[in-house]
């Protein structure tokens, strides 16, 4: 007959009674009699716990630190005027000038708000559009044939990983009045002059929202892509039982299932509505197409080192990073009062 004994330590061993027989504590046994003895003598486990846990972040830390926050000290430029190759501390102090030329110039002004369209006009387009990396990858997803949904997910998401100066280049070789689809056109008697797809103003904001999903809608399907693997099987199940088909099951089972990831990365893209890039603006730009398609980092880009003015770029610059965070905080409230759960 067996019976089961506690040591000092607190670990549990059996032992018979008839042979005399110990059975020897596991690791398992001996690793909890130690942590018992410890915490009995006053070790704070979880305070050991957070300090390992901060030892893995600290150097995530430190390069947030670095290339996030150190860098907001160049907001210091927009207080003076600075003029290269001097060293600040030998150019003028001139406080709030910089802020008060964009406000009372206006030429300036005129500018700014035919830039600001642009912004707008441009993070407007792409967040009507951003539910298509969702259908993207719902539709990916009922792919049968495995060999053809990778072909398929691979020919889309390489795209993200090309510069957008090779992508000029290839907009270039198709669409430029000597390009491919001009000449093909020509050929076939179509047309009878060669269509200015890229030097030209018309519909510059449409044709930047196709660049930019053609790059990038492969890529933003990977997360929606994770979010259905991880749906629970139980739910399709249930939903077969139920009688459902596949588009029903889409409409009630996938498409709930992924609405919070929808909404926290809708809320991202609102937060940064002034935040453009410039990479895709700035290689398609000519002098055809300027006014419409400069955005606003673009024109920050374009004052700061195409006009030479550093302090009036930082100027603009910081005051579109203020007006980020503030709207970030804004659809942060608005997401906690309409659906009880925020991002900050």
């Amino acid at each position: 007959m067996q019976t089961v004994a506690t040591t000092e330590g607190g670990a549990a061993v059996e032992t018979a009674g008839s042979a005399g027989a110990v059975k020897a504590p596991t690791p398992k046994d001996r690793r909890g009699a130690n942590k018992a003895k410890k915490m009995a003598s006053g070790i704070d486990y979880n305070k050991k716990h957070g300090y390992k846990l901060f030892a893995l972040v600290a150097p995530f830390l430190i390069m947030v630190v670095l290339f996030s926050y150190l860098p907001l000290f160049g907001w210091i430029y927009a207080f003076f005027d600075y003029q290269p190759p001097l060293p600040l501390s030998e150019c003028d102090f001139v406080g709030l000038q910089w802020f008060k030329l964009l406000v009372t110039n206006p030429a300036q002004l005129q500018t700014i708000g035919q830039v600001l369209i642009n912004t707008f006009a441009m993070s407007g387009l792409n967040i009507l559009t951003s539910f298509i990396p969702v259908i993207f990858a719902i539709a990916l997803n009922e792919i049968r044939a495995k060999w053809f949904k990778n072909l398929v997910q691979t020919l889309t998401t390489l795209p993200n990983f090309i510069s957008w100066v090779l992508v000029y280049s290839i907009a270039f070789a198709m669409f430029s009045s000597s390009g491919m689809v001009n000449e093909l056109l020509q050929n076939l008697h179509l047309i009878s002059s060669p269509i200015k797809f890229l030097d030209s103003g018309d519909h510059t904001w449409l044709k930047m929202l196709l660049w930019s999903m053609w790059k990038g809608v492969g890529w933003g399907s990977i997360m929606y892509l994770a979010g259905i693997a991880g749906i629970d099987p139980e739910l399709y199940e249930a939903a077969q039982v139920d009688g459902a088909n596949r588009f029903q099951q889409i409409i009630h089972v996938t498409i709930p299932q992924l609405l919070p990831t929808y909404f926290v990365l809708l809320m991202l893209s609102i937060s940064n509505f002034l935040n453009n890039g410039m990479d895709q603006y700035y290689v398609f730009q000519n002098s055809f197409n300027q006014k419409w398609i400069q955005v606003l980092d673009l024109y920050v880009y374009n004052v700061g080192l195409g006009q030479s003015s550093l302090s009036l770029g930082t100027a603009i610059s910081m005051l579109k990073s203020l007006v980020s965070v503030a709207l970030l905080f804004i659809v942060n409230s608005l997401s906690k009062r309409l659906r009880g759960v925020g991002i900050v």
